[in-house]
């Protein structure tokens, strides 16, 4: 499921570079992906926004047993 999250994420990944972002995989606990944004995605107002309409979509429309996706802090 790791490399699943993984793939998904490097296909989303250059969209969040090309911001001055990144997007780190921390962990999947429970169905739960836990990421990382980093650069001028930590702390950037529409990075919930980016996370749950961008990010979680496209997780979960490829890995369906993830059921969540949340960031973490530093």
């Amino acid at each position: 499921m790791k490399e699943r999250v993984e793939q998904v994420l490097s296909r989303i990944r250059p969209a969040v570079q090309m911001d001055g972002g990144d997007i780190e995989l921390v962990d999947i606990v429970e169905g739960v992906v836990r990421l990382r944004l980093v650069g001028s995605c930590h702390g950037c107002p529409s990075s919930t926004m980016t996370l749950k309409m961008g990010i979680e979509r496209a997780i979960r429309a490829e890995v369906p047993e993830i059921t969540g996706v949340e960031a973490i802090a530093d």
